[in-house]
């Protein structure tokens, strides 16, 4: 399968200046831990180092009805037992796919910095 197509970040958050502002946040966590290569393509935004650790993307591509204007992707090995995770599951064992809905920038806490940075260490 060739790779996906990348687009700018402008094309990606097109019609959505409310997601484009949380992502902002998003990447501000996640540069504040060291460097990671970021790559935009139509669906989603992926940060990775040795391997992918975070994407970012927006359910109103792919949902109908009422959504947040952005979700969260974050890879641990463990299982986090947070509340405030939309969905948690374990694609390959040992890593475990956590899912956040981000409606509003201060929801962008020292809680969820801190599952970027334990992801992004992990990924070295």
């Amino acid at each position: 399968m060739p790779p996906a197509a990348t687009v700018t970040l402008a094309q990606f958050f097109d019609g959505r200046p409310d997601a484009a502002a949380l992502f902002d946040v998003v990447r501000a966590a996640i540069q504040q831990h060291g460097r990671a290569r970021m790559r935009v393509t139509k669906s989603q935004i992926a940060f990775s180092r040795r391997r992918g650790f975070a994407w970012v993307w927006t359910p109103d591509r792919y949902l109908r009805g009422e959504t947040a204007p952005l979700v969260i992707s974050v890879a641990l090995s463990r299982r986090d037992r947070s509340p405030r995770w939309k969905q948690v599951v374990e694609p390959t064992p040992g890593r475990w796919m956590h899912h956040l809905e981000v409606r509003a920038a201060d929801e962008i806490d020292g809680e969820v910095a801190a599952w970027l940075a334990e992801a992004a260490a992990e990924a070295d």
